[in-house]
């Protein structure tokens, strides 16, 4: 007879630090990554786990990876492969919105197995917005269900889903503290879940294909049928209207010595987009910049109201642009939409304040968050992740802003391949780490790190632009809280969770113990991180596992599985969250089409993984 487990002090922290974590991953109080770090110090100086194994995080096989695929993604990215993706999606649809819509969920979701999931996401908002344009289908048509179907996509592999990722360390840590006469669990191999990854794939397809034409009848979208750089829509969207002319100020102006600053604080003053003094011309010029006789100003606004503002300004106004058309050329420059990802640095920071002129050339003519548009004192607004930026600057200057990943630009804009005739190289040495990931026993980290590798050293990408391409604050997060379910399993505090679980689960089934724990790590999913999610349910599940006579690696692949089904609400999900001000979706759009799926992939998750797992 097996000894009951006693709640000792140790579990009593681990448990606590549990409640704490997730409280602040919920409340946001701390940045994520500096919660995960407060955790990882906190179990070093409590010795909840042994220090020569605290750090093992940061080496492990699951940042090694995910370090290994970002790079790898990042590499694709440069060699313009996306771009012939929506060249290839176009031809073979011949515009038919039904067939451009399923090529496009298929395309993203089959990619979603080999690259991480936001990333493919942020690469691929440019390329649905080209098709957009060039089919007049509605943006709102195509990337809700694109983010979907990259999301039940990511099951497939071991390589594209941060809790996937994390699953053999967890597994490993777990295998150390076994009780005796258990069998240990395999690890999972990169292509050991395609058999239930694949099914996930096809009913998000299947889903949307039915679904895509009956969730936003047509005449909802007369507002957003053509979301290019034409003028209409971004008069009708964000109310930024009229035509660009240029204003020169006179000796009489009371804006000669202001600084840009300051004349765009004066009444009715126009959006300046450029200026001109002596024979320096630039667009979107610093703030701090200062207004002299003789200037010329580019303004964007209605005829009347810049002529007001002409007249009470003492300045002359001239519709043709004999300054700056050069500059305001479509094929040079133009107005664009940028989305602040979940990770920029940006979150929480006023427009003003991040000097976005001076820094990059970009002006910032409006922000949109959900249904609000804020047009007066856009320097004043603090920004959140899924904000949208109305931009104006050189298409070669947002090409750079753009290298800091702190947003993504949705508008297709002329730009160049910037190494297509490295996509060879590319394409072979992401092979040859599918390749060494199936065929060998080489470790999943390593198999992609001889990929990542090869393509630094084929000039894909530059180590400073490897660097770039990994996102670091996901890698901190990762790192330091696989302690937290190492901590769980060596001071037995999953054991103990598992034993009191059993008191009220032990009688059911095993089917209805695993739909349980997979609802439970689903609605943790939903205000903690997947990862947060994932490292607290795992080593619980496998104990449950093992008390109730389960497979633990089934019941653990349940769980991290169920951590990424993250249908419902756009902040459980950074891919969601991306998607979100582009498409125009309310928090209600994502619940009516995301609560059905949600509940297909779940069942379909627990049909095929034990179909898979406990065969015999």
């Amino acid at each position: 007879m097996e000894m009951s487990l006693i709640l000792t002090t140790d579990m009593a922290l681990v448990l606590g630090l549990l409640v704490f974590t997730v409280i602040m991953l919920v409340l946001e109080w701390v940045r994520g990554d500096l919660v995960a770090l407060l955790v990882l110090v906190v179990i070093g100086v409590t010795r909840l786990m042994p220090v020569e194994q605290l750090f093992d995080g940061f080496a492990g096989n699951a940042v090694m990876s995910l370090i290994a695929v970002m790079i790898m993604g990042a590499g694709l990215d440069r060699t313009g492969m996306l771009g012939k993706a929506a060249n290839f999606i176009l031809k073979i649809a011949g515009g038919v919105e039904a067939r451009v819509s399923n090529l496009i969920n298929a395309m993203v979701g089959s990619m979603s197995g080999i690259m991480q999931s936001q990333a493919l996401a942020a690469l691929f908002m440019p390329v649905v917005s080209r098709i957009s344009s060039r089919t007049g289908i509605p943006l709102k048509r195509l990337l809700l269900p694109m983010a979907f179907c990259i999301l039940a996509g990511t099951n497939i592999t071991m390589i594209s889903n941060s809790p996937l990722i994390l699953l053999n360390d967890l597994v490993a840590s777990a295998n150390r503290n076994l009780p005796p006469g258990a069998q240990s669990i395999e690890p999972f191999s990169l292509f050991a879940i395609t058999p239930i990854g694949i099914p996930l794939l096809l009913v998000g397809l299947a889903y949307f294909a039915y679904l895509t034409p009956r969730l936003w009848p047509s005449e909802e979208e007369k507002q957003k049928v053509t979301p290019g750089r034409t003028e209409t829509y971004f008069a009708e969207m964000y109310g930024i209207d009229g035509e660009v002319m240029e204003l020169t100020v006179t000796a009489e102006s009371p804006m000669v010595g202001m600084s840009i600053v300051e004349a765009e604080r004066l009444h009715g003053a126009p959006l300046i987009l450029a200026l001109k003094t002596g024979n320096e011309a630039r667009l979107a010029p610093p703030g701090d910049q200062m207004i002299w006789v003789g200037s010329v100003l580019g303004v964007l606004g209605k005829r009347e109201d810049i002529s007001a503002f002409a007249n009470n300004q003492l300045c002359r106004m001239q519709s043709r642009l004999r300054n700056f058309g050069d500059m305001f050329n479509p094929t040079r420059a133009g107005i664009a939409e940028a989305v602040v990802v979940p990770n920029s640095r940006w979150v929480k920071q006023l427009v003003g304040d991040l000097r976005m002129r001076k820094r990059f050339g970009i002006s910032v003519l409006a922000v949109t968050r959900g249904e609000q548009v804020f047009r007066e004192d856009v320097r004043e607004v603090s920004l959140r992740p899924g904000d949208t930026l109305i931009i104006h600057g050189l298409w070669r200057d947002l090409t750079l802003a753009a290298e800091t990943r702190d947003f993504v630009v949705v508008t297709d804009f002329p730009q160049e391949e910037q190494r297509p005739s490295k996509i060879w190289h590319a394409a072979i040495f992401f092979a040859l780490a599918m390749g060494l990931g199936l065929f060998t026993d080489l470790k999943l980290a390593v198999a992609m790190l001889v990929g990542a590798v090869g393509m630094l050293l084929a000039g894909v990408l530059s180590m400073d632009e490897a660097y770039h391409a990994i996102n670091w604050k996901t890698i901190f997060i990762l790192a330091c809280l696989i302690p937290l379910g190492g901590a769980m399993d060596s001071t037995g505090t999953a054991a103990w969770i598992a034993q009191e679980a059993m008191v009220y689960l032990g009688g059911l089934p095993q089917w209805m113990i695993q739909a349980f724990l997979a609802i439970l790590a689903l609605g943790f999913s939903q205000v903690i991180s997947n990862v947060g999610a994932a490292v607290m349910m795992v080593p619980m599940a496998i104990n449950i596992a093992l008390a109730s006579g389960g497979n633990p690696a089934a019941y653990a692949l349940i769980v991290a599985i169920s951590t990424s089904n993250t249908f419902l609400l756009p902040s459980a999900n950074p891919v969601l969250l991306v998607v979100a001000g582009p498409g125009g979706y309310k928090t209600r759009d994502f619940l009516r089409v995301g609560l059905p799926l949600t509940v297909l992939i779940l069942v379909t998750t627990l049909i095929s993984v034990n179909l898979v797992f406990n065969r015999g």
